[in-house]
């Protein structure tokens, strides 16, 4: 779900904190993406013309592992070192908003046999796609297929958003992907949206800069927070008759959902949620369960083009000569030495807001000593 009105609110407020750039600009970077998010995009997006989800012969559905693949092959294809990020169990405080999805499966599910009877195509393709839940059969699916492609994957604990964004906070990769806003509120010093996205589609990616989001705001990143709780998120209900507006009005007046609430007038107070937890979701974006990443190793590696023809092709499905033609691509590029950026030989230092810092990579600091100790050139 997300976080409500945050990109419109940031758009309004903070314009130069979202920036569109094509594919192509993000060549040479490693980027963490939301497996989850990813594998449920696809499902939803790679369709057969009817409108139905891809199946082999034996009726087993493949538009994940399609999906998967093929974005996958055009992220390397533009010079992106993809890890996957897959979720863990779901916190405690989550339950709601699960359960609220799973009702929303249930009625349309109800609304696929009306539209049926009495509905057009374009309804019951409508209500199908609601119903679509990713299970752990496609999460691990998807991860044997990463592994034949060389591709990296980390599992969390808990929230993939939140993996991603330390992640990128302790520069393993240059950005987290996905699609949910609450990713930056898990304070990812990056994100870019529509990476996964297909080429038809011909969305730019967004890249959301959290520095300039808290600058544009003028709030510091804990007030952030607390204006993403306001907004509403996947943790506790928002507060009826609070929209965006209204909440980054009353976060800049008072700071902090302790003192926002008793200065609501009586209407709005009587909308507050009985037993709103608003401290444990604070908690949950300020010290999310993640994986340590210190001594994280992400590995590219050549794909095992056979194993991939195994698995596609001999078991899914899927034509064998546009598997080879694409797993070639994947070979030729783990081949092909990533090309150095400039911005990389310099920290990046952000507002003092975030208290985030990102560190010069390692090997840029090893390569600093010797240029000091080489001899000068001729």
């Amino acid at each position: 779900m997300g976080i409500h009105g945050l990109t419109k609110l940031i758009s309004e407020h903070a314009p130069g904190a979202i920036r569109p750039h094509e594919i192509g600009s993000y060549f040479g970077r490693k980027v963490a993406i939301d497996a989850s998010m990813s594998i449920y995009q696809f499902m939803i997006a790679v369709r057969q013309q009817d409108g139905q989800m891809l199946t082999n012969d034996a009726g087993e559905t493949t538009s994940h592992l399609m999906g998967m693949f093929y974005r996958t092959i055009r992220m390397v294809d533009n010079g992106i070192k993809p890890v996957y990020v897959f979720d863990g169990k779901p916190p405690m405080m989550k339950s709601g908003e699960l359960a609220l999805r799973l009702e929303r499966r249930k009625e349309a599910e109800k609304n696929i046999e009306e539209a049926k009877e009495v509905g057009t195509s374009d309804d019951v393709n409508k209500f199908t796609r609601r119903t679509v839940k990713v299970t752990k059969e496609h999460n691990d699916e998807c991860k044997r297929l990463l592994k034949c492609m060389g591709i990296p994957y980390v599992e969390a604990p808990c929230e993939a958003e939140a993996q991603c964004a330390a992640l990128a906070k302790a520069n393993k990769v240059f950005a987290a992907a996905s699609e949910d806003m609450d990713t930056i509120t898990f304070a990812s010093p990056i994100l870019l949206r529509h990476l996964t996205f297909s080429e038809q589609r011909k969305m730019p990616i967004d890249e959301v800069n959290l520095s300039k989001v808290l600058e544009g705001l003028e709030l510091t990143m804990d007030q952030f927070i607390d204006l993403c709780i306001l907004l509403g998120c996947d943790y506790v209900d928002s507060i009826k008759g609070i929209g965006p507006h209204r909440a980054i009005n009353l976060i800049k007046e008072h700071k902090c959902l302790e003192k926002i609430i008793p200065a609501l007038p009586e209407k709005l107070r009587e909308n507050v949620p009985a037993d709103w937890k608003y401290d444990e979701a604070r908690e949950l974006f300020r010290k999310p369960e993640v994986a340590d990443c210190t001594d994280m190793e992400l590995k590219w590696e050549e794909p095992n083009i056979e194993n991939l023809v195994d698995f596609l092709v001999k078991e899914k499905g899927f034509n064998e000569e546009r598997v080879r033609k694409a797993s070639e691509k994947l070979h030729k590029n783990a081949k092909a030495a990533t090309q150095g950026r400039i911005q990389d030989f310099f920290n990046s230092v952000p507002t003092q807001n975030t208290g985030i810092k990102r560190k010069a990579p390692a090997d840029t600091k090893k390569d600093d000593k010797k240029k000091k100790g080489g001899r000068k050139p001729k």
